[in-house]
């Protein structure tokens, strides 16, 4: 029982201000362990990243930040016209972010500001400007052929080749910051002639 005091206040006794700990310690553990699960689970099957630089304009801008879908080419395949993150050829730390323009097979030219693949030529209503430069690429097998929406201010494909398919993070699909922007990123669908044979 309380103890009472001389003005008649009922005082705790000494078992009822012992505090019981393990609940709330339990309770703390849980929701860690749960956090970690949840960040365990949303990195395995998904990749925040920021757009650093102007490769990409008009489609995306710089300072940007987009969810990726890791798992978009574990369930599908790479389509002309995706947009992609993946790790630089150039530097392994360093993740990029470009549209895919050939698959495996196909060949590329790039002639007088126009972009040809299998010999069709593409209508790109999302670049910033034809592209200033010329030349002729064979996407080989499990490769990708990659180019920045700003043909004239990217390093990609056009200068250092093909990418390798394993290289790819996953598919870009939302830009989520700044807020004023969020907004699922369109995938334009580049649809020609398929390439004669797989080259290996």
């Amino acid at each position: 029982m309380s103890e009472l005091t001389p003005e008649g206040t009922p005082q705790p006794t000494e078992e009822a201000s012992k505090v019981n700990w393990k609940p709330l310690v339990r309770d703390i553990l849980e929701t860690l362990v749960l956090s970690v699960f949840l960040f365990l689970v949303i990195n395995a099957i998904s990749a925040r990243v920021r757009v650093d630089g102007f490769s990409m304009l008009p489609t995306l801008q710089d300072g940007q930040f987009v969810l990726v879908s890791r798992l978009a080419y574990r369930f599908g395949e790479f389509e002309r016209g995706d947009i992609i993150v993946f790790n630089s050829p150039v530097d392994p730390d360093e993740d990029l972010i470009k549209r895919v323009i050939g698959l495996p097979g196909d060949v590329i030219k790039v002639e007088n500001g126009i972009v040809y693949v299998n010999g069709t030529q593409l209508n790109e209503p999302y670049i910033a400007a034809p592209p200033a430069y010329n030349g002729t690429w064979q996407v080989q097998e499990n490769q990708l052929f990659i180019l920045g929406d700003n043909r004239n201010d990217s390093s990609d494909s056009h200068a250092w080749g093909s990418i390798l398919e394993g290289e790819v993070i996953g598919k870009a699909i939302l830009i989520y910051w700044p807020f004023t922007d969020a907004t699922l990123i369109t995938h334009e669908k580049i649809v020609v002639a398929a390439p004669s044979e797989v080259v290996k």
